[in-house]
This record gives structure tokens, C-alpha cells and sequence, in this order.
């Protein structure tokens, strides 16, 4: 059986430094100023916060989903865990209803990454591998976050790792409106 001939894309934005998300929500806009069907699935951030970009992009239609709950210490693992099984079932949704030219999953590397409770029973690389392989031949999808897997790496078409070269975290400044959120 021959594989369906491809021109989605897989984008991985991965690395320690500032710029992952920003710079997938970046590619989302160009995307929907070329007139395609675009959403936005973040793993971690929480419905609980409002975040800018969040803002902007339901201003032009984007649908942009809160479906974490927040960093791993900030609530029990049992809550992170049904947040993760629903955020994972819903991208499955997203990906192979063949509604989107452009699905960003904001975080799902950090969620592959968490290693203070188990998630590989809700959802594991191998998985994250199959979706990609069995997606709409045209969909493209841009993964992001801290620790990206190296067979995830390896599957990706595209892959940026942004370094951290210095931060003012390091001195103690808080995230600003605007910038960070």
C-alpha cells in the first residue's frame, strides 16, 4: 500500500529560549492572511488566564483553545492528567476532521516531557508519531515547546531549536503583559 503524497508540513519549534510560541502564532497569521482554515491548541496554558496573543488572533477568527492546566506544580496530577486526555482526544479531533490547512499544538512537548506524574497512558510519543503519519495529507501542524523528542525531531519536516542566550528571568523580572502574555 503506497503512502498518500504530502504537502502538510510538521514544524518543530523546540529549545530553551524565548520565541516557540511566538513564533508558531507568527506562522498561524501568515497562514490566515493567505486565507486558510487555522486552530490553535495550547497544552499547558490554562482557560483560567487570558494571554495577547489569544486576543489578536480571536479578533481574526483564529480559534485559540486553552485546554491545560497551567504549570505541573500549580494543581494536582490527577487534574493535569484528565486536562492532557482532554487536550490529546480534542487535537485528534482537530487533525483529522480535515477543517484545518494549519493546526498549531502549542506545548505538546512540554506535556510529552512531564515527568512529575505518568501521561504516556494518555498520551506517548509513538501516538503523537501515528497522528502525524495518518493526518490529512495537506495539514500542516507546528509543534512547540522546551524538550522536543528526538523521534519527534526526526518525523518533523522543519525544526528550530531557539537558544536562550539571556533572559532578564535571570534577574529577576517578571513576565510583562505584552510581551510574555
Amino acid at each position: 500500500m503506497s503512502t498518500p503524497r504530502r504537502n502538510g508540513r510538521v514544524i518543530v519549534y523546540t529549545g530553551d529560549g524565548k520565541g516557540k510560541t511566538t513564533a508558531a502564532f507568527g506562522l498561524a497569521l501568515r497562514a490566515v492572511g493567505r486565507g486558510m482554515n487555522v486552530a490553535i491548541l495550547q497544552f499547558v496554558k490554562s482557560p483560567e488566564r487570558t494571554y495577547g496573543e489569544q486576543l489578536a488572533l480571536r479578533r481574526l477568527g483564529v480559534e485559540v483553545r486553552q485546554l491545560g492546566a497551567g504549570f505541573t506544580w500549580t494543581k494536582t496530577p490527577d487534574i493535569h492528567r484528565e486536562a492532557l486526555r482532554h487536550a490529546w482526544a480534542l487535537a485528534k479531533q482537530y487533525i483529522h476532521s480535515g477543517r484545518y490547512d494549519l493546526i498549531v499544538l502549542d506545548e505538546l512537548n512540554n506535556a510529552l516531557a512531564i515527568d512529575r506524574f505518568p501521561i504516556h497512558d494518555i498520551v506517548s510519543v509513538e501516538e503523537v508519531l501515528e497522528v502525524i503519519r495518518t493526518r490529512p495529507p495537506a495539514l500542516h501542524l507546528v509543534i512547540t515547546g522546551r524538550s522536543a523528542r528526538l523521534e519527534l525531531i526526526a518525523a518533523a519536516d522543519i525544526v528550530t531549536e531557539m537558544a536562550l542566550i539571556k533572559h532578564d528571568y535571570e534577574q529577576g523580572t517578571k513576565a510583562m503583559k505584552g510581551i510574555e502574555f
